[in-house]
């Protein structure tokens, strides 16, 4: 015969058979529980199972996406703070290595613990600081919100020069196949430079087109103005490249300079 209480349970979950020999000596699986902890035949509901609470937090998809908004600002903040930031060239004057409406990465990290070296190509602020760049920013002097981008020629204590279209490092010609055009020439009738101490001497590869430091209107710009090392030229997609430091090791190492004593006004590049 069957279980009885199985059978008046109803129940569809097949139980596997005692053993006889097992149940002979009265040894057998649990009976079931009372009739009480049984299904309701009419309603199906199980009267052994108990709901689980349930929380429900309205706002709670709303606050975990405005914690990720927020987490990914402060990233993003501190990325182009800190690390590397993206410029879009504006100006002809380092044409045909950058041209306009190109867009390059500039490293912001690295200079923290390198200086700028000849042949980098740099970004930085063309304000005004007369005398050492430890002096604030002459307000009375144009100021310019526009970052602009050239290459560095002189380091702090170089001798620059130009001769018949040549430009001269501490006596030896600088070999600079990037210059778009055959010769550099003067811009305000002087020739020679000395870099001083913490500030850099720049031109634009296009020379033609270029206010750079050979103008008073920029002159020698200060390290602690420069945002910082353009490496990467990144869009349109078909012009992306590393942006190579050129090398001159003819150039001899530069002299101890002293401090300058005036800078020059500050105009837009072109």
């Amino acid at each position: 015969m069957g279980n009885p209480a199985a059978d008046k349970s109803g129940g569809s979950v097949a139980e596997e058979p005692v053993d006889a020999g097992v149940a002979a000596e009265g040894v057998g699986r649990p009976a079931p529980e009372a009739a009480a902890d049984e299904a309701d035949p009419a309603t199906g509901d199980d009267p052994t199972y108990t709901p689980q609470a349930v929380s429900k937090k309205p706002l709670g998809c709303l606050i975990e996406i405005a914690e990720t908004l927020i987490l990914t600002i402060v990233i993003f903040w501190l990325i182009q703070t800190f690390v590397t930031q993206p410029f879009r060239v504006e100006q002809e004057s380092m044409r045909t290595t950058l041209e306009p409406d190109q867009y390059v990465l500039v490293d912001k990290l690295t200079p923290r613990f390198d200086s700028y070296s000849r042949g980098d190509i740099v970004v930085f602020s063309p304000v005004t600081r007369e005398g050492e760049c430890t002096n604030p920013i002459d307000e009375d002097a144009f100021t310019d919100n526009t970052p602009y981008i050239k290459r560095v020629i002189g380091e702090p204590g170089d001798l620059v020069e130009l001769i018949e279209g040549g430009v001269y490092v501490n006596g030896e010609q600088l070999d600079e196949p990037y210059v778009r055009g055959i010769d550099t020439r003067t811009l305000d009738d002087v020739s020679t430079w000395v870099v001083p101490d913490g500030r850099l001497f720049v031109m634009g590869d296009n020379r033609d087109n270029s206010i750079d430091s050979r103008s008073e209107q920029i002159g020698m710009i200060c390290s602690n103005d420069v945002v910082g090392r353009a490496w990467l030229r990144y869009w349109p997609i078909n012009t992306i490249g590393i942006l190579q430091t050129p090398t001159y090791p003819n150039v001899p190492p530069a002299e101890p300079s002293d401090p300058v004593t005036t800078t020059p006004l500050a105009t837009p590049a072109n």
